[in-house]
């Protein structure tokens, strides 16, 4: 096991109708700013249950954060926050209100001369945010406990990500009722992009870690069997708390305590999203297969353990199991109505240039063994046309 630190402030309130908690968790003398994103929450009362909670407080609001949430629109709330005195943000919403409220919370009180440097430093120059608390409504990105962003900037087709203990959420409530009304597309990207986070954090090499092994395919395991009956429309409240809880553990520090992490997939497809626009999860999903694939040799043995652990592959040698893995992985998308490939997105061979362009410019290395260069980056891309 390797060294590790670890330790996670945020106040998890879990459970039917704990948005009216907000009255208790907010210091009375803050202004508050409300940010959410398309109205969705207007929409399935729990804007109402917030409004209610916050009743007789100095509150302000902004909305309109896009689902991969734009630096432009970001830093129109910073201008609003600032100029109405806002001490307190909350976030609203599903992972892309959450990360795009953590940007705001640094930069409100960033002191350089562009904010865009947050993400391009990756989180090196915040010293300090704006305190914020969260209401989750659609689990997948476990924004709502850790201190992860992700920013996008449309003029420069760039996604970046940034990470800063500045930025926990003081607390985040959760509860399962808030997602019964999700459509089926959010449903689907939520479990792939939980389950693209555990094996980012678990299928890389062995450096003997059975307990944390055996927490990431207990995540993995939940989101499989949850998955069918939520892509059924299943308003079940145990069905919904298990997929909300798991998806948060699935990104929330425990299970990387000690190992061997990748995120090969999520850079990669973070590119995927800056130039051809297809959603956070949908780029995980086509990207995932293209790495395992080419880290084939180095990733088999906790491949074949995935195979076994999960899918349930208990014959053949370590290669046969380690390709079943990927097979049946690969299949699992499929049998939740999530594309595996580029060119179901309408993408071509020729609209790769730019992205290869881009690899090649920024010469950055990926994978848990720093092999995955620009020209494998391009390769592993153009196999998922």
């Amino acid at each position: 096991m390797l060294n590790f630190e670890y330790q996670n402030p945020v106040h998890i309130i879990f459970g039917r109708d704990t948005i009216a908690r907000l009255n208790d968790l907010i210091d009375a003398e803050k202004k508050v700013m409300v940010v959410y994103g398309g109205g969705s929450i207007k929409r399935n009362g729990v804007y109402d249950q917030v409004v209610k909670a916050l009743a007789g407080r100095s509150v302000v609001e902004f909305g309109g954060i896009e689902p991969n949430p734009q630096f432009a629109t970001c830093m129109k709330a910073v201008k609003q926050a600032q100029e109405s005195g806002v001490d307190f943000l909350l976030a609203v919403g599903g992972g892309s209100v959450l990360d795009a409220t953590k940007f705001i919370a640094a930069a409100m009180v960033y002191e350089g001369a562009d904010p865009w440097d947050i993400l391009r430093t990756h989180g090196q120059e915040v010293t300090s945010a704006i305190p914020m608390g969260t209401v989750l409504t659609l689990p997948a990105t476990g924004s709502e406990m850790n201190a992860n962003s992700v920013i996008s900037r449309a003029e420069t087709e760039e996604k970046l990500h940034f990470t800063s203990s500045a930025v926990y959420p003081e607390f985040s409530i959760m509860d399962p009722q808030t997602i019964a009304s999700l459509p089926e597309n959010q449903i689907r990207n939520g479990i792939v992009d939980a389950f693209v986070h555990v094996v980012e954090q678990s299928i890389t090499y062995e450096v003997n870690t059975p307990l944390q092994d055996r927490q990431a395919m207990a995540v993995l395991a939940t989101l499989v069997q949850v998955a069918p009956d939520l892509m059924a429309g299943s308003k079940d409240y145990d069905l919904l708390a298990n997929f909300m809880w798991a998806a948060t553990h699935a990104l929330n520090g425990v299970i990387s305590c000690g190992v061997v992490e990748d995120w090969s997939i999520h850079m990669i497809g973070h590119e995927l999203t800056a130039f051809y626009g297809v959603a956070h999860a949908e780029s995980l999903a086509i990207v995932l297969p293209g790495v395992w694939e080419r880290c084939f040799e180095k990733k088999k043995e906790k491949l074949a353990n995935l195979a076994e652990a999960l899918w349930g592959v208990t014959s053949g040698s370590v290669d046969d199991k380690a390709q079943a893995a990927i097979e049946k992985t690969e299949a699992f998308f499929h049998a939740i109505k999530m594309p595996t490939r580029l060119g179901d997105y309408g993408v071509k061979a020729a609209d790769l240039d730019k992205l290869k362009a881009r690899f090649n410019e920024r010469g950055l290395t990926y994978g848990e063994q720093g092999d995955l260069g620009p020209e494998a980056c391009g390769e592993i891309v153009a196999g998922r046309l």
